[in-house]
């Protein structure tokens, strides 16, 4: 029998990584093994440093910096040992994409992947695998052809905060504010709230205005 796949997740939603460890022990018991849980950068590089671990599964944005931030302080301190990062993130955007991957991980997979799905794409990183969804291998593939401009998106993407830019893609893509709420875990008021810092950020003034400008930049 094979030793199953030693795993830490790292994710502010406590309610999130719950749901995981409990999707992953009822379909992957056998073969995946969640060792550690962390909720921002400092507790993700802590933890590595305690525990064995074999993939990191590492939502993109985060408190401290994001999953940049734990892949770049993880190589810094240990570059032959350091575990192998798949992404796992609300996020479908071109920029969060190529930004991971060239962080270091070796794959990027949405919160809507299935619990079976997910145990495979962990699977796979382990053995050196890249894993994507056939969109997402798009957009690093059109990255690297030239076709998007990562420079040009992440200068004015750097304006917003994390949580910005998750509320900006979401009401960008027509979510009410009551659904950008529930997918993130925050209150009603909080999404008016950046929403209302993400339009003066961005000098626009509506929410077709910042589809428009979300949809020129394929962010959607």
């Amino acid at each position: 029998m094979s030793v199953p796949v030693k795993v830490l997740v790292v994710d502010d939603h406590a309610m999130f990584r719950a749901g995981v460890r409990a999707e992953l022990a009822g379909v992957g018991a056998d073969v995946v093994d969640v060792v550690a849980e962390a909720a921002d950068v400092d507790e993700a590089v802590k933890a590595l440093a305690v525990h064995e671990v074999d993939v990191v599964l590492l939502d993109v944005h985060l408190p401290g910096g994001g999953g940049a931030e734990v892949m770049r302080r993880v190589r810094a301190r240990d570059r032959d040992g350091a575990p192998k990062f798949l992404a796992l993130s609300v996020s479908d955007a071109a920029e969060d994409v190529i930004g991971t991957i060239r962080g270091g991980a070796r794959g990027y997979v949405t919160k809507t992947i299935t619990g079976p799905e997910l145990v495979a794409a962990i699977q796979r990183v382990s053995e050196g695998d890249a894993v994507f969804s056939p969109r997402l291998a798009g957009f690093v593939l059109d990255a690297f052809a030239g076709s998007i401009q990562v420079a040009a998106v992440d200068e004015d993407l750097d304006r917003l905060t994390e949580r910005e830019r998750e509320v900006m893609r979401l009401i960008a893509r027509g979510y009410a504010y009551k659904e950008v709420a529930k997918e993130l875990f925050i209150s009603i008021k909080t999404v008016e709230t950046h929403m209302s810092s993400v339009l003066r950020k961005l000098q626009l003034s509506s929410r077709h205005e910042l589809t428009k400008w979300a949809s020129d930049r394929r962010l959607l």
